[in-house]
């Protein structure tokens, strides 16, 4: 009878602390909704001259659609996945509400591909990020309120934090604290194929992690002498006189010279197959763009060539090149490249610049943008002026929206106002395509020798020649041999001087 007493009165103990700790939680919980709340419906005068409003100065807004929580799955399945929940954080002190929350929702996204659950994201308008907690502290505190409130695990900025804005906005949150800039090197890390591709994604992280490393204490220092009584560990502790935060620094600087070394090498491959398509008059067309425009869609649409197809940021890292054919017969490569996002890190920029190299010594650049997208010219103008960074400029460009079946006739007009002379297109459907194939056949450059030749029959090389490499205008038997009337380029016309008709 004592044991079942006892037991029962455990029970109702166990009882009684699990429905104080719910208490507590939904009061935090809506002590932070509801001070939200009176902030954002707080009245206030008007004030006098440009200054910035108070309820924008005030309050956290909370941007709407950003949480990705599964729903309708178990706590076992969900635990398997081992995702992490993360709160999105952003400042803007220019510009409009809509063009932050673009950036806002391009983040989300971001972390999702990334592999993480976005449960919330909140923007805050000021001047200028404040230079310690990158929010300031009072907002840094709300932030902490939501971060317990929804259960995550980690806060990422919407911007490249300073090493000392991260460690304090992490000393309030209480929570791992990251920046755009960590997600998509982790994306680059994740997707990355090749050897090459490998090494400039390592290369630019190591560049990101270098002023960021982080000692912990004595217990990480490698030089300890002096005098006991002084301080000091005294005899036989007397070290080379590097610390461990030094000598990571050392290892890292010494890969990162490795890792150009190897970057460097990869080098003369890449340039003796892009000299053997010069040497050839072998036109080339680069498909550059925004990141998930559908880049890769439109090169299989127009080559069928099977480059992996997929929802997601910076699928595609490696520069892909495939083999197409005009109308006429003429031989050009497409060449898939890297997307852009808008604030590039720097250092992406840097070790990605052999790949963008494609980019520059293309014939003809397909400017793929996602029409259906909320900020076309957004993405229109942050891809012209990453090109501009690596030097590709006035290159003959065809613009094409691309997902041309998610647009409705009124965003078609607009998209038509912002360039008129741009290409719709839909790899899904197939609308637009041919026209597109036809457009880039035009803006080919065309063969610089006109040529009239009679080709003895046993020269069959050269009239293959011909039909590869150059535009054949017009072709005849007799009975000395087939003739031609090409254009073809200064190598081939010299071939085929010998054969010159009268």
């Amino acid at each position: 009878m004592t044991d079942t007493t006892s037991h029962s009165t455990g029970d109702e103990a166990v009882d009684r602390v699990l429905a104080n700790a719910e208490k507590r939680t939904e009061a935090r919980v809506f002590g932070a909704a509801q001070a939200l709340q009176d902030r954002s419906t707080a009245s206030h005068a008007t004030s006098d001259g440009d200054q910035w409003d108070l309820e924008d100065r005030h309050a956290l807004r909370r941007v709407g659609g950003l949480s990705t929580e599964l729903e309708d799955v178990t706590e076992v399945e969900y635990r398997q996945l081992r995702l992490e929940n993360v709160v999105l954080v952003g400042v803007y002190p220019q510009g409009t509400q809509e063009d932050a929350e673009n950036s806002l929702r391009e983040l989300a996204a971001l972390a999702e591909t990334a592999g993480a659950v976005v449960l919330d994201g909140v923007l805050q308008r000021r001047p200028h990020p404040d230079a310690a907690t990158y929010i300031g502290r009072g907002k840094a505190q709300e932030l902490k309120d939501i971060v317990a409130a929804t259960g995550a695990d980690t806060v990422i900025a919407d911007t490249e934090l300073a090493p000392s804005q991260r460690r304090a906005l992490e000393d309030v949150v209480k929570v791992k604290v990251i920046d755009r800039t960590t997600v998509i090197l982790d994306i680059f890390s994740q997707h990355a194929k090749s050897r090459e591709g490998k090494a400039q994604v390592e290369l630019a992280q190591l560049e990101y992690l270098l002023p960021r490393l982080r000692g912990w204490g004595d217990s990480m220092s490698r030089q300890a002498g002096g005098q006991v009584g002084a301080g000091g560990a005294g005899m036989g502790s007397r070290g080379p006189g590097e610390t461990k935060i030094e000598l990571d620094r050392r290892r890292i600087r010494t890969k990162m010279a490795l890792l150009r070394k190897q970057i460097r090498d990869f080098g003369p491959a890449r340039e003796a197959k892009r000299a053997e398509r010069k040497r050839n008059t072998i036109p080339s067309v680069a498909i550059a763009g925004y990141t998930n425009a559908g880049k890769s869609s439109l090169l299989n649409a127009l080559t069928s060539a099977g480059v992996l197809v997929e929802n997601a940021l910076f699928a595609t890292l490696d520069a892909t090149v495939r083999r197409s054919e005009t109308s006429d017969g003429r031989v050009y490569t497409l060449t898939d490249t890297v997307g852009f996002v808008r604030n590039l890190p720097h250092q992406l920029v840097e070790a990605f610049r052999s790949t963008l190299e494609e980019v520059g010594d293309a014939d003809v650049v397909l400017h793929v943008v996602d029409g259906s997208h909320p900020d076309p010219a957004g993405q229109l103008q942050t891809v012209r002026d990453v090109m501009g960074d690596v030097g590709v400029r006035d290159m003959p460009e065809l613009v094409v929206f691309n997902k041309a079946d998610l647009i409705d006739d009124g965003d078609r007009l607009v998209l038509q106002g912002l360039e008129p002379k741009a290409h719709f297109v839909s790899s899904r459907s197939g609308e637009g395509v041919e026209e597109l194939r036809a457009a880039i056949e035009e803006a080919l450059p065309k063969p610089a020798v006109e040529v009239h030749a009679v080709v003895p029959y046993d020269r069959g090389d050269l009239v293959a020649a011909i039909h590869e490499t150059g535009m054949l205008l017009s072709v005849e038997h007799s009975e000395d041999g087939t003739v031609v009337h090409a254009r073809v380029s200064e190598r081939l016309a010299a071939d085929l001087a010998p054969f010159a008709a009268a």
